[in-house]
C-alpha cells in the first residue's frame, strides 16, 4: 500500500482487496474524505449506505448483505434466521440481518441493510463462530450447530429478551436439515444445547430425528 502513489490508487487498492471499506480503513491507508468524495462524484466508488464504500465494477454474491453488516458491526456474529439461511438449512428469506452482539455492545441507530440485534453473553458469543469470506470481507457466522441451538433459545416469547422470537418451527426445521445434510454431527448439537441450558427442551427432538440412525 506504501508504494502506491496516490491516494486513488492506494483506496481502489483497499477496495479490491476487502470488498468493502469503512472510511476509517481508508484513513488508515492515507486516503483523505475529500479524496473518498471526489471518487465518489466522478462515479470511481460507490456509497453503499452510510459509511461504507465499495468499487463500483464489485461482484454482488449472495450474501452480500452478511458481508455490509459485518462491516459495519465489526463485534457482531450472523445468528439464528440469517446464519441458517446462509448454510442453506432453510428456505426462509429473512427480511433483515441478524446479529448477535454482546450485552454492553452499542447498536447502530439505523442500518442497511435492516438488521434484528439480539444480546449474547461473553460465553455464547464466542463460542461456534466460523469466519466465511464473503465479497473479500471476511464475516463471522456461526456454525450450523451452534445456530439450531440458538434457535431454541430464542423459540418463543418470554419477555424482553426473547421478544423477537423465531418460533419453535424454524428451530424445529434447522434441527432436521443439520442432520440430514450432515452439516452438524448430533454429538456436536447435544455439547452446544448443554452448554447453553436448553438440553430438555431440545432432546425429545433430537433422539427422534437420529432414532433411525
Amino acid at each position: 500500500m506504501a508504494k502506491l502513489s496516490t491516494q486513488q490508487d492506494r483506496a481502489i487498492a483497499l477496495l479490491k482487496e476487502r470488498g468493502i471499506a469503512r472510511p476509517s480503513e481508508l484513513a488508515t491507508a492515507g486516503v483523505s474524505t475529500a479524496t473518498i468524495a471526489r471518487m465518489k462524484q466522478n462515479g470511481l466508488v460507490v456509497q453503499l449506505g452510510r459509511g461504507l464504500y465499495q468499487l463500483p465494477d464489485a461482484p454482488i454474491e449472495t450474501h452480500h448483505s452478511l458481508a455490509e453488516a459485518a462491516k459495519r458491526v465489526p463485534k457482531g456474529v450472523i445468528a439464528l434466521t440469517s446464519a441458517l439461511a446462509f448454510h442453506d438449512l432453510t428456505d426462509v428469506m429473512p427480511s433483515m440481518v441478524w446479529m448477535a452482539i454482546g450485552p454492553k455492545d452499542r447498536e447502530p441507530q439505523a442500518t442497511n441493510p435492516p438488521m434484528q440485534f439480539v444480546r449474547f453473553n461473553p460465553e455464547r458469543l464466542h463460542e461456534g463462530v466460523q469466519i466465511h469470506t464473503i465479497e473479500g470481507c471476511p464475516v463471522k457466522i456461526f456454525s450450523p450447530a451452534k445456530t439450531v441451538v440458538d434457535l431454541f433459545r430464542y423459540r418463543r416469547s418470554a419477555g424482553t429478551r426473547y421478544r423477537h422470537s423465531t418460533g419453535l418451527n424454524l428451530a424445529l426445521e434447522g434441527l432436521r436439515e443439520a442432520l440430514r445434510t450432515r452439516k452438524a454431527k448430533a454429538s456436536e448439537i447435544a455439547d452446544f444445547a448443554r452448554k447453553a441450558g436448553v438440553w430438555k427442551a431440545m432432546q425429545p427432538y433430537l433422539e427422534a430425528m437420529t432414532a433411525n440412525g
